[in-house]
């Protein structure tokens, strides 16, 4: 079962972002805090929404985390994916695509023109899994990022 993230799943959601972490080799890098994401998603400015995949037995087993953007192009919002993650022990159930697939009908409900999201180039039974559903990779484009002293001195704090 697929359906939008509550307070209580806060705690669930955090230890899998964790996993995600470890898996993806940077766990050093996961420090969001379950108040930070409690913040994030249920603040009274939400910077970001989140679903859950649950078993049978209402154990939440996956997450997508996702934001909106906007294409100056389309001149619409679309959703960027942040995270998707399930659980290794439950993955071939059907969570990922359910997960994505939820993401999409919020896309084409509310009239959204994309749903992107970045893989990394050595996660494989990702990059088949989102090419299974007719995804294509975005290869003309290279990701950038500011962060730590770098931010800071981009900003002329540092």
């Amino acid at each position: 079962m697929i359906r939008p993230a509550t307070p209580a799943d806060i705690p669930a959601v955090h230890a899998l972002i964790r996993e995600l972490a470890d898996y993806e080799r940077a766990l050093d890098e996961a420090k969001a805090t379950e108040r930070q994401l409690h913040e994030a998603f249920f603040g009274p400015r939400p910077a970001a929404y989140a679903h859950v995949a649950t078993d049978t037995t209402d154990t939440v087993v996956g997450y997508a985390v996702w934001f909106l953007t906007f294409s100056t192009w389309r001149g619409v919002h679309g959703i960027h994916l942040e995270d998707l993650y399930v659980r290794p022990t439950a993955r071939g159930g059907g969570h990922g695509k359910a997960l994505l697939t939820a993401l999409a009908r919020i896309c084409v409900e509310r009239g959204y023109q994309r749903l992107e999201w970045s893989v990394l180039n050595w996660n494989t039974p990702a990059i088949d899994f989102y090419e299974s559903l007719g995804a294509r990779p975005q290869d003309e484009w290279t990701a950038y990022r500011l962060t730590d002293e770098a931010l800071l001195k981009a900003a002329g704090t540092a």
